[in-house]
């Protein structure tokens, strides 16, 4: 039997062709099903006549595990953990033993990272799978103890491949301070991350945290975690990081934004041209289909100051929206001009 790959696929794919013959004892892995399904190419058999791709070529039982854990596509999975955990470290987006890494392989298998190791010196050899109760099913070293929150975020959408935790400075410091970042501020950051919800504190790892992540995976890429760090998920392990670098990169645009005295932001109807093409790059965003003047109901830079709890951005699918009224905001304006008219100070 030969295993053809996601990368044999992905190869297949930029030759620009649309339809891949399927030769026997050629056995695609999910990864190349995935590929070729997302670009669209048509598998065939050799006969010319349209197959469904093959199913995994490992069904049932430790041999299953085994051959699943040890296959091609987990092999380049876990070289691509190791170089985002690398990345991760160089930007010092964790420290010590912090943050951890896992790609969905499987529909109930997941590898991830170790428990206790410095994301910067991971070894293919110490990558671990576990099924989607948290349960390891291979690998020597033990899997990390966040992994459940993962899991939460696999079971939330479907479509999540990757996920990525770590503790970047900038976007964390917005999460100890109990603050989402505020949008209509920067294109990139509304097209590629849309809205960084603010979860709040549970203890790392445990069910309660996963219960609170879980329901934030259908509408949301990036999430704050509460005196923590940031959880992001994607397409893939490099997709995940991606979202990761963008939050913590417009966090810290914010922060150096802060002390001067500027005011500008993107006009609503801007906004909502951003959310179309997020939505046409497949992408989630909550606040799909609400009018331009709802996307974001209070200035961003007073969230930025201190004079707004949060951006006021309403979610429309999940309806937590936050935020100083503005019609409360404008009474209060109103009744400080009076005050100060009849001589109040």
């Amino acid at each position: 039997m030969k295993l053809f790959t996601q990368k044999d696929a992905e190869t297949f794919i930029h030759s620009g062709a649309r339809e891949f013959a399927l030769t026997p004892g050629t056995i695609l892995t999910p990864g190349a099903k995935d590929a070729f399904s997302e670009a669209r190419v048509r598998v065939v058999t050799s006969t010319g006549s349209s197959s469904p791709a093959p199913a995994s070529p490992v069904s049932g039982g430790t041999n299953r595990i085994e051959a699943l854990f040890n296959s091609p596509e987990a092999q380049q999975v876990k070289l691509d953990i190791c170089e985002i955990g690398r990345r991760l470290w160089q930007r010092e987006f964790v420290d010590g033993n912090g943050g951890n890494i896992s790609y969905r392989i499987g529909p109930n298998e997941v590898l991830c990272t170790p428990t206790l190791v410095s994301k910067g010196f991971i070894k293919p050899e110490m990558i671990c799978m576990v099924d989607l109760e948290g349960n390891q099913i291979a690998g020597s070293s033990k899997r990390t103890s966040e992994i459940t929150t993962h899991l939460a975020l696999y079971k939330g959408n479907a479509t999540a491949k990757a996920v990525v935790h770590a503790h970047p400075v900038h976007a964390t410091a917005f999460a100890i301070a109990g603050i989402e970042p505020p949008a209509c501020l920067i294109p990139e950051y509304e097209v590629f991350v849309g809205r960084a919800p603010l979860a709040p504190y549970k203890t790392p790892g445990s069910r309660e945290m996963a219960e609170i992540i879980q329901p934030l995976a259908a509408q949301h890429q990036s999430i704050l975690m509460g005196n923590h760090g940031v959880i992001c998920w994607g397409s893939s392990v490099e997709d995940a990081h991606w979202k990761m670098e963008i939050t913590d990169a417009y966090c810290r645009t914010l922060l150096l934004a802060m002390p001067l005295k500027g005011n500008a932001t993107i006009p609503d109807n801007e906004v909502g041209k951003l959310i179309e093409l997020r939505n046409k790059l497949g992408m989630p965003d909550p606040r799909s289909g609400l009018k331009p003047v709802e996307l974001c109901e209070i200035d961003p830079w007073e969230v930025l100051r201190g004079k707004a709890s949060s951006c006021g951005c309403k979610t429309g699918a999940t309806g937590d929206s936050s935020g100083t009224d503005p019609d409360d905001k404008t009474v209060q304006q109103i009744t400080d001009q009076i005050y100060r008219a009849l001589g109040g100070k």
